[in-house]
């Protein structure tokens, strides 16, 4: 195959890579501090997405509009913390019941999108910028801001995590609950913080995503699998991980397409976490679960 387009493609790889590693980031935390597989994740990426471009729609700068974006986006997940998982948690509910209650959440959100915005697809209002070019590769400018947005994101959270109070309480929730809570970690300030974290990166990730694609209401339905692919692949609860497995899934869901096809790109993510568990059970890296 021409080394061009691989190149090409590896370049786009990295960008929807960029994309998974901030919403898997997010996933990976709510399953690994607070054990829930939220199905709905994907949901409250594409919800970021549509909050992003109601308020550039307004007119408003696409940056500034990523932000108040979060805002929006992090409030939807507390409020779901508050009226849904906090009272899932006091009657010690199933890990089956919480998936299902995560499918459902998903389903009201996504038909809730569907009947505020519609079904068709939409851009941001953004000026058109030409791509750059390095030799025979494309790289449009868009590329290049989701990538240097996701580095600037993930740096913080390094730093959250293993340099502030709330990041040594969050990592000690995860490795042992109980553990923590007789140790006087306030835990229900950590799991506020979780979905602050968890909502901040999602929402930036469907912002970024409508970067390089159109909004549409299916777009993190379609990227649940390779955030859960992400997650296992990298190890439950470990957020550097996520970020090395979505780099992994991207990269080779772009390179395989000229040989599969574009509509295939989910089931090589599925094809990767198998054939890696197959020799790795726990994942690439330990996990906390």
């Amino acid at each position: 195959m021409d080394t061009e387009l691989i190149a090409q493609l590896t370049v786009n790889g990295i960008a929807v890579g960029s994309i998974i590693a901030l919403a898997a980031v997010g996933l990976t935390l709510t399953q690994g501090i607070l054990r829930l597989s939220n199905f709905a994740h994907g949901d409250f990426l594409t919800l970021g997405a549509y909050l992003t471009l109601v308020v550039n729609t307004l007119g408003v700068n696409i940056w500034l509009s990523m932000i108040l974006a979060v805002v929006g986006t992090v409030a939807a997940m507390l409020l779901a913390e508050k009226l849904l998982w906090s009272k899932m948690r006091s009657v010690r509910a199933t890990s089956t019941t919480l998936i299902i209650i995560s499918i459902g959440l998903a389903l009201f959100l996504r038909n809730g999108i569907i009947f505020i915005w519609g079904g068709k697809n939409q851009n941001y209002n953004l000026p058109i910028t030409p791509a750059l070019e390095f030799g025979q590769i494309r790289v449009p400018q868009n590329q290049l801001w989701v990538l240097g947005l996701a580095i600037v994101s993930i740096s913080l959270l390094h730093y959250l995590l293993q340099n502030t109070k709330i990041g040594k309480a969050m990592r000690a929730v995860a490795d042992d609950l109980d553990l923590a809570r007789v140790s006087g970690i306030k835990v229900d300030r950590v799991i506020i913080w979780t979905w602050v974290i968890a909502g901040t990166l999602t929402s930036l990730g469907g912002s970024m995503y409508g970067l390089i694609t159109a909004v549409r209401p299916n777009m993190g339905w379609y990227l649940i699998l390779p955030l859960f692919a992400s997650i296992i692949l990298g190890g439950i609860g470990n957020p550097y991980g996520a970020i090395t497995a979505a780099f992994i899934i991207g990269i080779v869901q772009e390179v395989s397409t000229p040989w599969l096809g574009s509509q295939y790109k989910q089931g090589i993510a599925l094809l990767i976490m198998i054939l890696v568990l197959l020799i790795r059970p726990k994942g690439l890296f330990k996990g906390t679960i």
